[in-house]
């Protein structure tokens, strides 16, 4: 397959016209730089976007073994940089002066401020930045690299993790690729401590923690506890992300925070097809990364993954103060709490010994890869479990798809029921359950289920098995605010609460809550946007309230 570099060159690396450039001074400040200096390192805070003026200078990446690898050269007229400039945050490549270079820097809050004030140009240069971030996602150049088995539970977890946040990273398995055993051996790395991840800056992880490994990388810092946001947004999927967009480009300053990446549940989709504005469908993850983008775009402030532990509502004074799980504390004068569900479990023994290396939650060609040309089960009715199944139907040799329900007509799309039933190799099992998982050392071998009607009971040889049974309300985190909540755990909010209570805010005065954890909202991701869209004008009107105690 055509790569990225080779497909869409022109636009990754654009030449600017002496106009453009003119255009472009009065953003950035201009540098002189020695032949032979670095510009930016790889897993270093680089100064912004580097247009260059005069001289050359070389981009490359570097391997698992610290080798680099040219990407390109740039001269006068191209510019340096892709969506880590955007927010600051740890360069993924190397860039050295080739020649003596002249540039200009753009760093990255007046960078926002080109995209907004030059739109055309402002285009240019976003789209380059999002394709060179596609590019190195495609190669693993610049990000950190993973070293354990195939198959691992613990690889799979960090693997996703990264790959669900848009981050670039190499996978490398010490029983099949001889420089990963080598690294094993120089570090002095017992097989109990696999895997382990080597950060771009240097730094040596041992069976890290999303969090951990988020902080290595760069991908998040210390929250400044003094600063006082406008908006903070607890949940980065559509609703939170739309949220954050509406309320950076109006002028408020927003604060997103999430426990694991942006996208929520919409990410897991293999393919929305019914989403307005994209007649031949679109993945979740492409959807929700474009949104992602676009909050940075505005200037929103996206601090993933930092789980929220608690709203502190009773030491609120101009605002509501949030606990971290990490220890730190924030603070915002409204809160938006858009934290969605959670994944439903399987009511099964054992489950917890396969989830991560055999059973899923997502189905995305990370899981595909696993799973490839095999029999798989994917219990679920909804539209995230027919997506999955139409998405797997394409990688794998055949899609158990097992429902308690007598048909999929009552909780599924039309256009996907329809679908479903086109595809030779996606069987439909109705009135059954999974009662039970064999395998061994983490890895499924067999999966049995029954029928509810006859008691019949069905053993195939399964090592995979996919989950889409919905999901519980994320509302742990509010218990020490007591926002009132529904009897099936949900945010009571607006006229559920009382005759001309505020639209969207719940019992608690500047609390407001959006998308699926909202009590009464459509479980769609339209809707969930629809509503980060208007709770803005509800933050609005609260703010322009005279100052009273929360």
């Amino acid at each position: 397959m055509a790569s990225t570099y080779d497909t869409r060159r022109d636009q990754m690396f654009p030449r600017l016209t002496p106009e453009e450039i003119d255009r472009l001074r009065r953003f950035g400040e201009p540098i002189r730089v020695a032949a032979g200096s670095a510009l930016a390192q790889s897993g270093q805070v680089s100064p912004g976007l580097m247009v260059v003026l005069a001289g050359k200078a070389r981009i490359s990446r570097r391997d698992a073994a610290d080798e680099h690898h040219l990407i390109i050269e740039h001269g006068p007229g191209h510019f340096i940089g892709e969506l880590a400039q955007l927010s600051g945050r740890p360069s993924l490549v190397d860039v050295q002066a080739h020649t003596d270079v002249e540039a200009l820097v753009i760093r990255p809050d007046r960078l926002r401020a080109v995209l907004i004030a030059e739109a055309e140009l402002g285009e240019r240069i976003m789209r380059a930045l999002i394709l060179r971030r596609v590019g190195l996602i495609e190669t693993g150049a610049g990000g950190p690299v993973i070293i354990g088995a195939h198959g691992d539970a613990e690889v799979i977890r960090l693997s996703g993790f990264l790959a669900r946040n848009g981050q670039p990273y190499q996978h490398l398995d010490p029983d099949t690729v001889s420089c990963a055993r080598v690294l094993v051996d120089r570090f002095a790395v017992d097989e109990a401590e696999l895997p382990i991840v080597l950060c771009p800056g240097g730094q040596i992880l041992r069976h890290p923690s999303d969090a951990e490994l988020a902080r290595c990388i760069g991908m998040v810092g210390r929250l400044d506890p003094d600063q006082v946001y406008d908006v903070a947004v607890v949940g980065a999927g559509p609703a939170g992300l739309a949220t954050a967009v509406y309320a950076a480009s109006e002028g408020l300053s927003v604060l997103v925070l999430d426990t694991r990446a942006f996208g929520g549940q919409a990410g897991a989709s293999a393919r929305i097809e019914n989403y307005l504005g994209f007649p031949t469908g679109v993945s979740g993850m492409a959807l929700m990364a474009r949104a992602y983008n676009q909050a940075q775009k505005f200037g929103a402030q996206l601090a993933i993954p930092d789980e929220v532990a608690s709203l502190d509502c009773d030491e609120a004074s101009d605002g509501y103060h949030l606990k971290l799980a990490s220890g730190e504390t924030t603070q915002a004068r409204t809160i938006v709490i858009a934290s969605g569900a959670r994944y439903r479990r399987l009511d099964v023994a054992d489950l917890d010994r396969f989830e991560g290396s055999s059973v899923h939650y997502w189905a995305s060609p990370l899981e595909a890869k696993l799973c490839a040309g095999q029999e798989v089960a994917l219990v679920g009715a909804g539209n995230s479990a027919g997506q999955a199944a139409v998405y797997l139907a394409s990688q794998v040799k055949k899609v158990w798809l097992i429902v308690r329900g007598e048909s999929l007509a009552a909780s599924m799309s039309r256009y996907l029921i329809d679908r479903i039933a086109s595809l030779p190799n996606i069987e439909l099992v109705v009135r059954s359950e999974v009662v039970d998982l064999e395998g061994e050392d983490g890895q499924l071998s067999a999966v049995t289920w029954r029928n509810s009607q006859t008691g019949e009971e069905t053993r195939r040889k399964i090592n995979h098995l996919f989950l889409f049974i919905g999901a519980a309300p994320n509302t742990a985190w509010l218990t020490h605010c007591h926002v009132e909540l529904d009897n099936h755990g949900f945010v009571r909010t607006g006229p559920d609460l009382a005759p001309g209570h505020p639209n969207l805010q719940t019992s608690r005065h500047g609390v407001f809550a959006i998308g699926d954890v909202r009590a009464g909202s459509v479980k769609r991701v339209a809707a969930a946007v629809g509503e980060g869209a208007q709770v803005v004008a509800a933050i609005h009107a609260y703010l322009a309230e005279p100052v009273t105690a929360a």
